[in-house]
């Protein structure tokens, strides 16, 4: 078997988190700037990520926080049933668990993974 089609799956699934990525930000309201901190990238990389003219590199650090987020977002949405209102104001509101607005933490990595954790220790267990 070739190396080609892993290297096209890998490309492909890049694509795949790069639109789901701006589709999360886009229902929590989450500004290019903000999402750019959260994931590693320039505020002008998010608008091209946005257009779909640029795809995460499958080995970068980018992609790895872009997953996390997508993790973070996933819990939320299953936390507030899917209602982007709620989970805006959630992100946006001052979290005494987290001594933080969850909308400041998600743009360090300790803190992102504190709201996941946060999150999945409020879920319904599986």
């Amino acid at each position: 078997m070739s190396a080609a089609p892993a290297a096209s799956i890998q490309s492909h699934d890049a694509a795949i988190v790069a639109k789901a990525v701006s589709r999360a930000a886009e229902r929590l309201g989450l500004p290019g700037k903000v999402l750019g901190a959260t994931i590693g990238l320039s505020e002008p990389s998010i608008s091209r990520l946005k257009k779909g003219s640029y795809v995460l590199a499958p080995d970068s650090k980018s992609f790895e926080l872009a997953i996390l987020f997508l993790r973070a977002y996933r819990s939320l949405d299953a936390i507030v049933g899917g209602d982007a209102t709620v989970a805006g104001r959630w992100l946006n509101s001052f979290n005494t668990a987290l001594n933080a607005r969850p909308v400041d933490a998600i743009q360090r990595i300790t803190g992102l993974y504190q709201i996941i954790e946060y999150l999945d220790s409020r879920r319904a267990p599986l």
